[in-house]
């Protein structure tokens, strides 16, 4: 009998009826019951009449503008490899070897992965962390206004928008500031394909007047694992974006994958309103009762601060749960899974799902009804003590520490070393160093915190740390 270990693992999952509130868009296939047999015979290569991704000039060429007339770019892209080529895309394409950029701290690490191949020098933005999320909510506009004042030679910025959360702060403010500096302005808008598109109160990060976009349909889109978009809206950056592309993408992209974008497009032209219209109608009835339960809260607007309400962005077709004290979000997801409902992400104090237009309304019914019967000693745990750390001091820049030898040493060894690698401690998912930064005896105190709590710290060996040599 023939080994399949992937296949069965894959049949034994959708067999069991899992409620996917995690990406992808499409909810298991759901989304393209019209035409899923022409999806998988559609897997082709460029034959007459279906053009080519790399020199389109037929029915790409033309669905491509469709997307750009749609999104209101100069010029818009199918990525079949990922938000991670657009990323990469965009860096290439902006920046030169050397150029001193600024980049949003919490970003992705296709964006910390450019920054090292591009051999750039990064000048990292704080987040602001909400105390009572525990999570980043977004970029810290005091501090972006401290380092353009302290750097005179900055060629751009990078930020994320929305982040995993569904949050932005201070985003137009920020893009309004580094525009008068004259900097070259790139979006990871991984998680916002869908915003700009139904009333809500967040809007596009195309609506914000960045001159590169990056989106992940496939994250909240009827979209395949592995589609994007790339989006132009300067004119100068075209002629490198079209040479980047060809080395960051497939020369055998597929078909598939563009059929799906193309999908996404049209359902975004044609069918949004309605659609999310009944999803956020189903959101806003599951709120209604998940608030009614003591132990939980949905984050919405009013969760917020009232200094920092009017500055906030919020995705509200994004649900986070945020949990009441020494409860905890990891167990709460594990609890769900256990159950048969799959969550995007969690950390200490929340669970992410992703619901999209495609999900059913029993589906939202049957994750209040398990919601409502948690039992609480499942979930709880001692409060985390929550760690803010300003940026490190650098030693080298990132792309530097590549080829340099590193070894493992103990943490109390460590201050005053160069950490060889990213330490992230998830949740919150902030980097509290990046590689080439210099280990303090802060950075080592918070990390025996954060093992103390039983914290995950990518990037940590057991209890050893890795170093420059």
């Amino acid at each position: 009998m023939k080994k399949v270990p992937l296949f069965d693992a894959i049949k034994k999952y959708t067999d069991n009826d899992v409620i996917q509130f995690s990406m992808p868009g499409h909810k298991m296939g759901r989304a393209f019951n019209k035409f899923k047999d022409i999806l998988i015979k559609g897997d082709l290569t460029e034959v007459d009449g279906l053009d080519n991704l790399h020199k389109p000039e037929g029915v790409i060429k033309e669905s491509e503008y469709m997307l750009s007339k749609l999104y209101d770019s100069y010029k818009s892209y199918f990525l079949i490899n990922g938000s991670t080529s657009g990323n990469l895309i965009m860096i290439f394409s902006a920046f030169k070897e050397g150029d001193k950029v600024l980049v949003e701290r919490n970003c992705h690490r296709s964006i910390m992965n450019g920054i090292i191949m591009r051999k750039l020098n990064p000048i990292f933005v704080k987040n602001i962390i909400d105390e009572k999320l525990k999570a980043p909510i977004g970029l810290d506009l005091e501090h972006l206004k401290c380092l353009l004042e302290e750097y005179n030679d900055l060629k751009g910025i990078i930020l994320t928008y929305p982040n995993y959360y569904g949050l932005g702060i201070n985003i137009k403010k920020s893009i309004s500031l580094c525009k008068k500096y004259e900097l070259k302005i790139l979006i990871d808008s991984a998680h916002g394909a869908h915003l700009g598109f139904f009333n809500e109160s967040a809007p596009s990060a195309q609506q914000l007047g960045a001159d590169m976009v990056v989106m992940s349909a496939h994250k909240t889109l009827p979209s395949l694992t592995q589609t994007a978009w790339i989006h132009i809206n300067n004119k100068n950056f075209i002629e490198n974006v079209q040479f980047y592309k060809g080395i960051f993408m497939s020369t055998s992209p597929s078909y598939m994958f563009m059929m799906s974008l193309e999908y996404a497009r049209a359902f975004l032209q044609y069918d949004a309103k309605e659609a999310y219209q009944y999803l956020i109608k189903q959101i806003k009835n599951l709120k209604e009762k998940i608030n009614l339960l003591d132990y939980i809260e949905v984050v919405d607007l009013s969760f917020f601060n009232n200094n920092i309400k009017d500055e906030i962005f919020i995705d509200n077709t994004r649900i986070i749960l945020n949990l009441k004290e020494n409860l905890n979000g990891n167990k709460l997801l594990d609890y769900l899974r256990e159950k048969n409902i799959q969550c995007e992400m969690s950390d200490n104090k929340n669970v992410v799902l992703i619901p999209t237009p495609f999900n059913l309304a029993q589906e939202f019914d049957k994750l209040y009804k398990i919601l409502a019967e948690c039992p609480l000693e499942k979930i709880k745990e001692k409060e985390l003590k929550f760690h803010e750390c300003d940026i490190p001091k650098k030693g080298k820049f990132p792309y530097e520490v590549i080829d340099n030898k590193k070894k493992l040493i103990d943490l109390d060894n460590s201050i005053g070393k160069i950490v060889g690698e990213n330490i992230i401690p998830y949740p919150p998912g902030i980097p509290l160093l990046i590689m080439g930064e210099i280990i303090e005896f802060k950075h080592i105190n918070l990390i025996k915190d954060y093992i103390r709590s039983g914290t995950t710290i990518i990037g940590l060996y057991d209890d050893k740390i890795k170093v420059l040599i």
